[in-house]
């Protein structure tokens, strides 16, 4: 049987998504009034707003988007998790986040506000890849080429059919692309966990 110890050292590792996931149903759980304060927008932020920059990542359009959202978040971490150390994971996190919301308001002038956590769950992905493949497991390549595919159709014909359907909203695809540019980035940077030996 599990005993406490084992328990410390499974939330060790997985506080980061716990909390990413906690703090995206709090927000929903607080409705309106949370978002509105929270999510990226455009004017508020050139007003000093800039804790913006990380919140909007956490807010979303209702609750179908939240769980479609953190449904994502469990299928990456489960994929990548071992990948690099939670410090690492922290840094990808931030820099992602902030790869978005910076991407928005310095190329999207137009989009004057914005919720999900989409565009940060493409970098956690492109991170986790490089990272895997950086540590020798080079079938996951197949991974970076399918997600390339999938921004390349997101730019030239937009969202995948059926997405704004299943979140209720408009899709921002630039998020997804500036998040994955970010993650990449900073998974050139940081250094990921040694692989483990496998049977």
């Amino acid at each position: 049987m599990p005993n406490l110890k084992t328990y410390t050292r499974q939330l060790q590792h997985h506080w980061l998504p716990l909390l990413l996931a906690l703090l995206s149903l709090l927000i929903a759980t607080l409705g309106d009034p949370a978002n509105l304060l929270l999510r990226y927008d455009q004017e508020a932020i050139r007003h000093g707003q800039w804790w913006r920059f990380l919140t909007a990542n956490l807010t979303h359009l209702g609750w179908s988007h939240t769980l479609l959202n953190l449904i994502g978040l469990a299928l990456i971490w489960g994929l990548f998790a071992r990948v690099y150390a939670t410090t690492n994971w922290l840094i990808i996190t931030l820099v992602s986040s902030l790869g978005v919301t910076l991407g928005l308001l310095l190329f999207n002038p137009h989009i004057e506000w914005y919720v999900g956590l989409s565009g940060l769950l493409h970098g956690l992905f492109v991170a986790g890849v490089i990272g895997a493949i950086r540590q020798g497991h080079n079938r996951e390549a197949l991974l970076l080429v399918a997600i390339a595919a999938k921004l390349i159709w997101e730019q030239v014909s937009g969202p995948l059919p059926g997405t704004s359907e299943m979140t209720n909203g408009p899709v921002i695809v630039d998020s997804h692309l500036y998040g994955a540019i970010a993650g990449g980035l900073i998974a050139l940077l940081v250094r990921p966990s040694r692989a483990q030996p496998t049977d």
